[in-house]
């Protein structure tokens, strides 16, 4: 089993930046990949960013390219996601997640946690 703990979400004003953090525990060697998926009201699931352990590779959604950077601290087994130039749109449910598939889809991931919310107020 995989645990993986989200923080630092919050309400934030367009163009701001938030630094989302995912803590993962217990056997975290059976899942390779880490990523951070986001859902809307309404909307499915879709994937962020995703890294492996070794922070290479790295992919991004063309929503977020040039606005969002996936990293990881192996020493602390946690998973950042700094989000820069927020937008409005950028207002969902973001949930982390450990899968051994690479690009990750929900349909492959292993342990999702709780999620935590971000808010892009206009």
């Amino acid at each position: 089993q995989v645990q993986v703990v989200e923080s630092g979400g919050g309400l934030v004003q367009a163009g701001g930046s938030l630094r989302l953090s995912c803590a993962a525990s217990g056997r975290t060697w059976r899942t390779t990949v880490m990523a951070w998926f986001r859902q809307a009201p309404g909307k499915e699931r879709e994937l962020v960013a995703a890294i492996t352990w070794s922070d290479s590779p790295t992919h991004y959604a063309d929503f977020v390219k040039g606005r969002v950077t996936i990293s990881t601290d192996n020493a602390k087994n946690t998973v950042y996601l700094q989000m820069n130039s927020l937008r409005p749109e950028d207002t969902a449910l973001y949930y982390c997640a450990a899968s051994s598939t690479w690009v990750p889809n929900p349909n492959t991931v292993h342990y999702w946690g709780q999620g935590t919310q971000v808010t892009v107020s206009s």
